[in-house]
């Protein structure tokens, strides 16, 4: 009788999921309903396991480009010395290159393709793709879970998996709570810049944990509407700001909230760059959110984004967004091992919203050579930089000598040295970098730019993005835009059905596959 009713429950499922597709083809294009609706078709009649524990963790603004330029530096770090050694076009011997460290997802046992545009471009924004990971939905650059018009609300698959499964839910991220990613789990807006009301709806969500950045706007744009953090302790949760707050959360704790307590810019969490051992990293607010979602023996769904990797690139700046791809994959690292323990139960996705910068590996100045390595030379994120010295620059009118002396600490750079030191300024480099000191110390950085001058610093501050452009460069790295890309992302699986996930597909269908 059993083994009866799951099989109609089964044939339940797979009739209402396929009578689901039938409504929204109304919505789609026909060519774009008949990848999902065949793998559904399949799905159905394998009537396969579903998992018990799934983790998704969407590193924002990471490709190709971002997963492959973190394993080729940490490969290069194998052999720091490589680039010495390296065979010239016309000689054949030298160092034979050991190749990438692979990052943990990078053996995942399944690999897909997802395509990123949206109703509106090639080169979408996180509020929609991550709305298309989540729904299964098209809609504008900038809306969040609602259709073009801004009328009509999807249902997130976490809503779905709360309602109709019972399931514990988890958000976390290294920026805020209620910024575009993570909100595309639980909110519904026309506009991701909206801050306070996306924190109403996190509150009003009910999902079980939530953790990273600090909420934008917590008592509205005007700073006169109730604190969302009251709110949310009003709804039931238990707000934790300190480490100390965060430790005494566990398994009796229903609903948390947990804000980093050493936040950066932005109100986010610190670039991993700039993160010291007494501070939590993305993997430990992974570690505290199974602690918490595996109280409830249903299942729970884990969303971890890693959201500076996006904000790196958008700044140009490769080491930062390495290591925070680093950090990423350490967190990634968490799941995998809760999986050996669920080795049946367990579903691990990791993807990426849209590519940002238009990074390549590959430099006009560098030729077929790569020293990715002088990366290690940088201490600080650009972010950092800013607040931390380039402040005081302005403020104190620093002499342009000091501030090469500080230069050389921090990025590694030399306006003098040995010949052959891959890291001594060049004479058109140092006309680069003395050109962006002038004008952030002048404050020009803020005023309106030309066509010239927004390509070399975007809306960044001049002297900042010029040394992270000359430090990128002299490592055979180089960026394209201060926005997104129309690139493909990877979808990498592992677990249980994780083969649905292989193919070249759009990313409408993660959440169709999902």
């Amino acid at each position: 009788m059993k083994k009866i009713a799951t099989a109609l429950l089964s044939c339940a499922l797979a009739a209402a999921t396929l009578a689901g597709c039938a409504a929204n083809a109304a919505q789609v294009p026909q060519e774009s309903q008949e990848p999902h609706t065949a793998a559904l078709t399949a799905t159905a009649a394998a009537s396969v396991k579903s998992p018990k524990y799934v983790f998704l963790f969407i590193g924002d603004g990471m490709s190709y480009p971002q997963i492959q330029s973190t394993s080729d530096y940490l490969g290069a770090l194998k052999d720091a010395d490589y680039w010495q050694a390296q065979p010239s076009l016309d000689d054949n011997q030298g160092a034979i290159l050991d190749g990438p460290e692979y990052l943990n997802f990078m053996n995942f046992e399944a690999a897909g393709s997802a395509v990123t545009y949206d109703s509106n471009s090639f080169a979408p924004d996180s509020a929609s793709t991550a709305t298309s990971i989540s729904t299964g939905h098209k809609t504008y650059s900038g809306s969040i879970n609602v259709d073009e018009t801004g009328t009509i609300e999807y249902e997130t698959i976490a809503e779905q998996l709360k309602a109709q499964k019972g399931w514990e839910i988890g958000v976390i991220t290294s920026v805020n709570l209620n910024h575009a990613t993570p909100a595309a789990f639980y909110a519904h807006q026309a506009s991701r810049s909206s801050y306070y009301e996306i924190g109403l709806e996190l509150v009003e969500s009910g999902f079980d944990y939530f953790a990273g950045g600090g909420l934008l706007k917590p008592t509205g744009s005007s700073g006169d509407q109730t604190d969302l953090y009251e709110l949310a302790q009003e709804a039931g949760y238990t707000v934790a700001k300190t480490h100390a707050e965060a430790d005494a959360i566990g398994t009796n704790t229903e609903k948390a909230i947990i804000i980093d307590e050493d936040l950066a810019d932005s109100d986010a969490m610190a670039y991993e760059l700039d993160r010291t051992d007494d501070m939590w990293a993305l993997a430990d607010y992974v570690e505290k959110g199974i602690e918490v979602l595996s109280q409830d023996k249903d299942g729970f769904f884990m969303m971890c984004e890693g959201g500076k990797i996006d904000w790196a690139c958008h700044a140009n700046d490769a080491a930062a967004s390495i290591h925070d791809t680093q950090a990423l994959a350490d967190a990634v690292q968490v799941a995998i091992d809760f999986a050996k323990e669920h080795a049946d139960e367990t579903l691990i996705l990791v993807t990426g919203d849209h590519e940002t910068g238009g990074l390549t590996i590959g430099f006009a100045g560098t030729d077929y050579d790569t020293y990715l390595d002088l990366l290690e030379n940088q201490k600080i994120s650009f972010a950092k930089y800013d607040s931390d010295y380039v402040a005081s620059y302005k403020a104190n009118k620093t002499p342009f000598e000091t501030v090469l002396a500080d230069i050389e600490k921090l990025f590694g750079l030399k306006a003098q040295g040995e010949e052959g030191d891959k890291l001594v300024l060049t004479a058109y480099e140092m006309e680069q970098l003395r050109a962006a000191y002038e004008k952030s110390i002048n404050g020009t950085a803020s005023s309106q730019y030309d066509q010239a001058e927004y390509v070399l610093y975007g809306t960044y501050e001049p002297l900042s993005v010029t040394l992270t452009h000359i430090i990128n460069n002299k490592s055979g790295i180089s960026f394209t835009s201060y926005s997104h890309t129309g690139l493909p992302v990877a979808v990498l699986a592992h677990g249980l059905n994780a083969e649905v996930f292989n193919g070249y597909y759009d990313n409408t269908e993660i959440y169709h596959k999902l």
